[in-house]
């Protein structure tokens, strides 16, 4: 079966998280994705973390699964020739380097069009054009400046960051989008054109909803906030609201059975309109639900530490599973609290394609998510993330045509290989 984007060849250039992130969903989706490595180094993430010795990490190599790795040294005359004949040869070019790297290689966009006048330009930077343009950002810095750490917490206490990387896998996820968009006008145009994801945007966009509220807070208090229920004032900024549900249907994070010893025995349990009735039979306080304090959601909002302290009595009682059993049947929504172990052992994410077994040649067998994204008539696979330069007289040979001794005046001149190293004096 063809895959969506055979056909389409990527120059990557991307380091780290949130360019890889980006590369590898494409090449998932069949894309050949030519990932170029410094010699002798490599992508950063090939030793950071490292759990088994002399292996790449689990960082390197659950974000570069389907590529091809070659070595080249953009600093050396013939290691600039290769990387201006590959642009000539590719759709995309992805980059997520500080700003100014790329046209310090001289690979400027009006080099790049000069080359190749249908090529995509892609990148991830931290900040659009502004006063922190010229800023260096991480994972952890976009949440802060996009929005999710200034409304991510208690509100008694500090910002906090989130454990899904929203900055660096949430740009990369936004910046495919808009190569593949990209990609589909230059059907109809014939000309490339740059593509640009800055990591504040993409949190921003996906801290949205916090947006809507601090525009509404000009109209009045939020209501569906826990703290407007317990009489507490807003500010003017949104605030953090704990595990309140952003939808504006009460939530909470409630114990479950055996919480004392396991720190994932809790359940998410919302306490949404439609089936309050239902939540008052599961619970036991069938008197809930005609009783004019407790009938109506606006009735109910002074009383949420209450409503949910005698929720989580009951499921104190039952497992988190037990609680989803039970809730599910009569449409109560709430989902129980899956710890990573739970997630690498779920059989139905297996067999779904989204937790996958990856063997390695030289760490062994791992596991890694496969891609979230299926299609009905591109099936995707999970091929393990390449060595240090494997497939560098692959590239050479059979994509850019240079022969075998073209190859070896290459490999002479150091533009694809490491400095070699000085010999101590005897």
């Amino acid at each position: 079966m063809t895959k969506a984007l055979a056909g389409v060849r990527i120059l990557d250039f991307t380091h780290v998280q949130s360019g890889p992130t980006c590369t590898q969903l494409l090449a998932w989706f069949g894309a050949d994705c030519i990932k170029i490595e410094r010699p002798g180094v490599g992508d950063i993430t090939r030793g950071q973390l490292m759990d088994v010795p002399k292996a790449d990490s689990l960082y390197f190599t659950m974000l570069n699964h389907n590529k091809r790795s070659i070595t080249v040294d953009s600093k050396n005359k013939k290691g600039l020739e290769i990387i201006e004949r590959l642009i000539k040869e590719c759709d995309v070019l992805v980059e997520n380097f500080a700003p100014g790297a790329m046209d310090r290689m001289g690979l400027t966009w009006e080099r790049i069009q000069e080359l190749n006048p249908r090529m995509i330009y892609a990148s991830v930077k931290g900040f659009g054009p502004g006063p922190y343009e010229d800023c260096k950002v991480y994972e952890n810095v976009a949440q802060c400046t996009g929005g999710s750490a200034s409304t991510t917490g208690f509100r008694d206490g500090p910002p906090l960051v989130t454990g899904a990387q929203i900055g660096d896998s949430g740009t990369g996820l936004h910046l495919a989008l808009g190569i593949v968009t990209a990609l589909y006008q230059r059907t109809m145009t014939g000309r490339g054109q740059r593509v640009t994801c800055a990591m504040q945007d993409g949190v921003l966009n996906l801290a949205r909803v916090k947006l809507r509220d601090q525009q509404r807070l000009a109209h009045g208090p939020l209501t569906e906030y826990s703290q407007h229920g317990e009489g507490v004032p807003f500010g003017d900024a949104v605030p953090r609201a704990g595990n309140d549900s952003g939808g504006g249907q009460p939530g909470r994070i409630l114990r479950c059975k055996g919480w004392e010893t396991d720190p994932n025995a809790y359940t998410y349990f919302i306490t949404q309109a439609p089936v309050w009735e239902a939540i008052c039979d599961v619970i036991g306080e069938p008197g809930w639900k005609t009783d004019p304090g407790y009938a109506t959601p606006k009735a109910r909002l002074p009383k949420l530490i209450e409503i949910f302290g005698r929720i989580e009595q009951w499921t104190m009682t039952k497992t988190k599973f037990e609680v989803l059993e039970i809730c599910n049947k009569v449409d109560i929504p709430c989902g129980p609290i899956l710890s990573m172990k739970e997630l690498i052992e779920d059989s139905s994410l297996r067999a779904t394609g989204t937790v996958v077994e990856v063997d390695h040649p030289t760490r062994g067998k791992y596991f890694s998510v496969g891609n979230p994204i299926k299609l009905s008539d591109s099936p995707s696979d999970v091929k393990r993330s390449p060595l240090l330069g494997e497939h560098t007289d692959e590239i050479l040979t059979n994509v850019l045509k240079y022969s075998a001794e073209e190859v070896a005046a290459i490999k002479a001149s150091g533009a694809t290989e490491p400095p070699a190293k000085k010999q101590a004096a005897e």
